[in-house]
């Protein structure tokens, strides 16, 4: 009976209710969310984000006893309730709402992309990531025997393959050498059981494969398909047995902790011992995905559209963290890159122009954002979008995924005013909450800075991409003196903000390319 119960799939939709196109978009549905669109399967296929819904909630429900309902939707005002003398707030959403430990690794499968599970022992990191496996269709033995488990004497051969001896032996020339591979790496779900275990030179082989998707073994080379990994670590501080290279742990688009076992699910833990159940080992095949299904899936979330507006407002935010006023003499310098790259610690540079320290986001990181980042934003905000039914992403969708992009890529300085205030402390410990709060206040500046409706920045970038050609030399001229009209009129503000830093090279640029135009007309004259 336990085994029926464990193989049921709902036949209900996930998320039911009607569902109404919209005509255009409007920025009020910033704080609305956007109506949600069908998904038109094709060639006969079902929806694939209503089967990945499906297998989320049967994991959920069935598999991964994770009750932390932590990424929260509401429809309506949520009831909230305060607890104890530090005010804990508790609130109930309103809308559909999920536990991270479970939708991340499944967003994270669905886009293919490196997510790294980190908590104490024993707390399910593993059998989360071998549960993705098995959606990809792999049976439960290929699943086990392709995880790689870190360990002290891993080798460069131990992860990647060996050179046949009979081969070393009589060959002539290295090409004649064959190499045994590991079958792991031609797996679409790829797991790597603490990763901080592993010996830094395995490391860096390691990194190979999962950041160019190759391995190389004595000039002989592996082409990897497309895949999801799953890396596992008992704490996100880059400790083990090894440090975790630099260059690896950037290459980690997304964390997700292994949140505590909540003690009222005993029951349901004395009913798996009873009855032998093991949840890796009852997947459901509805919920299997197949190659095809995911290579269509990942087109369909690429396919979600990132409205403009929205757009602007997570550049804004993304603006406030690499500038770094004392750090160069040229502005292109002035970034806390320049003044990691100089070894010179911050504390001996004067202070940033008496800017507010709690206003300025920047006071709170000790770096900003690289591509990279900016890239798994955008990537898991459509999957995101996407997972929910929607084809257009709404700003909760990138409040709530943020946090959990960046969490290992915003390092916090806990010496910064901020966390000094009242209230404040704890955000040095979650870091979820100490980045969605960063999102919100950068939300607030940006409202009050009236930017969706006054921003001349954003009208001279839309008049510079209609393209140069045609443009005659009064026309550009034009321009150029619109380009420092602007610039005049920021440089009255005498406080110089990391949003306003990347707009002036923005506007630098557009200028230089004027610049340039303009010299190449007046040579066609003469």
């Amino acid at each position: 009976m336990s085994y029926n119960l464990y193989q049921h799939v709902a036949e209900a939709p996930t998320r039911p209710g009607e569902r109404k196109a919209r005509a255009s978009f409007d920025v009020a549905d910033l704080f609305q969310g956007p109506a949600p669109l069908p998904q038109t399967p094709r060639g006969g296929d079902e929806a694939l984000d209503e089967k990945l819904r499906q297998a989320y909630f049967w994991i959920v429900n069935h598999a991964v006893i994770s009750p932390h309902y932590d990424i929260e939707y509401n429809e309506e005002p949520p009831a909230v309730y305060t607890f104890g003398d530090s005010k804990t707030r508790v609130t109930l959403p309103s809308a559909q709402s999920y536990s991270s430990f479970v939708l991340l690794p499944l967003l994270n499968f669905a886009v293919r992309r490196r997510l790294l599970l980190v908590g104490g022992p024993g707390r399910g990191k593993t059998a989360t990531a071998v549960l993705m496996g098995i959606l990809a269709g792999y049976s439960l033995k290929e699943v086990r025997r392709g995880i790689q488990h870190g360990q002290p004497q891993m080798t460069i051969s131990d992860l990647l393959g060996n050179p046949l001896p009979a081969d070393l032996i009589n060959a002539q020339s290295m090409d004649d050498i064959r190499i045994s591979w590991r079958s792991w790496l031609g797996m679409r779900v790829k797991i790597i059981d603490e990763y901080n275990r592993i010996p830094t030179r395995t490391q860096s082989a390691l990194l190979t494969v999962l950041a160019d998707n190759y391995a190389e073994v004595l000039d002989h080379v592996y082409e990897c398909p497309p895949a999801a990994w799953f890396l596992t670590a008992n704490d996100d501080g880059g400790g083990g047995t090894y440090q975790v290279i630099e260059a690896l742990r950037d290459r980690i688009d997304v964390v997700v902790q292994a949140l505590h076992f909540n003690t009222r699910f005993f029951g349901e833990m004395l009913t798996r011992i009873e009855e032998g159940i093991r949840p890796e080992e009852v997947v459901p095949p509805k919920l299997i995905f197949s190659p095809e299904q995911c290579d269509r899936m990942y087109a369909e979330i690429m396919a979600v559209e990132f409205p403009r507006q929205l757009r602007r407002r997570l550049e804004f935010f993304s603006s406030q963290f690499e500038f770094f006023e004392p750090g160069g003499e040229q502005i292109e310098y002035k970034t806390k890159d320049s003044l990691k790259l100089s070894g010179v610690s911050a504390h001996l540079l004067d202070d940033q122009s008496g800017k507010d320290q709690l206003k300025d986001l920047g006071f709170q990181t000790k770096n900003g954002l690289s591509v990279r980042a900016i890239l798994s934003i955008l990537v898991f905000v459509k999957a995101m979008a996407y997972f929910r039914g929607d084809q257009v992403v709404s700003l909760e969708d990138v409040r709530q995924i943020l946090p959990f992009v960046l969490h290992d890529k915003l390092t916090p300085d806990h010496d910064a005013a901020f966390f000094e205030a009242p209230g404040h402390a704890n955000l040095r410990v979650d870091q979820i909450s100490w980045i969605r709060r960063m999102f919100d206040l950068a939300g607030a500046e940006y409202d009050r800075l009236d930017l969706d409706r006054n921003d001349p920045v954003a009208e001279l970038d839309e008049e510079f991409k209609g393209g140069l050609e045609g443009l005659k030399q009064p026309e550009v001229k034009q321009r150029l003196v619109k380009i420092e009209r602007v610039l005049a009129e920021m440089a009255r503000g005498k406080k110089l903000y990391g949003h306003l830093y990347d707009d002036i090279l923005l506007l630098k640029y557009l200028h230089q390319r004027y610049t340039n135009y303009l010299s190449w007309l007046k040579w066609q004259t003469h």
